[in-house]
């Protein structure tokens, strides 16, 4: 390892952190057959860990409108990905769920993905891979930590 990385600034990690994704992209589209798209698969993702949330709350969550928010989910529903249930309080408030297959499509994608990280992990040394792990533990620790701290403020404040 060169000397350049003794003391990393945040900037130069952040920026071949952003470099990584990028490739992590490229990777993932080649083991993808997802007949999803990218906003689409966001609320896959979202539904994942937020079982039972309204369109208004997804809707905020992307960052979207509720009509286009709705558009994706009547998507991913007519591919049978979502489901969508009256609330317990009131019927006409819609809950957002995962269908089976759609947890099923997250498992196979996610089996997908890690195949084709593993080609590229077995073309490091070891000792570079250990890093890299405990690194990106690090890394989604903090990254969860400040999610949930903005997740927190948002609440305060709406």
């Amino acid at each position: 390892m060169t000397s350049s990385y003794a003391r990393p600034r945040p900037q130069e990690v952040a920026r071949v952190t952003s470099e990584a994704a990028e490739l992590l992209e490229v990777l993932w589209g080649r083991a993808s057959t997802a007949p999803v798209s990218a906003s689409q698969l966001r609320v896959l993702f979202i539904l994942e860990h937020h079982e039972g949330i309204n369109l208004r709350t997804l809707a905020d969550a992307l960052g979207s409108s509720p009509p286009s928010t709705s558009r994706l989910c009547d998507r991913l529903q007519a591919v049978g990905f979502v489901e969508r249930r009256p609330g317990a309080t009131s019927r006409r408030e819609l809950r957002l769920y995962l269908s089976r297959r759609g947890r099923a499509f997250l498992v196979d994608l996610r089996s997908r993905r890690e195949r084709a990280l593993q080609s590229v992990l077995e073309h490091m040394p070891a000792a570079q891979r250990t890093a890299l792990l405990e690194g990106l533990v690090a890394f989604c620790a903090a990254a969860a930590q400040e999610i949930h701290e903005d997740d927190v403020t948002d609440a305060r404040t709406a």
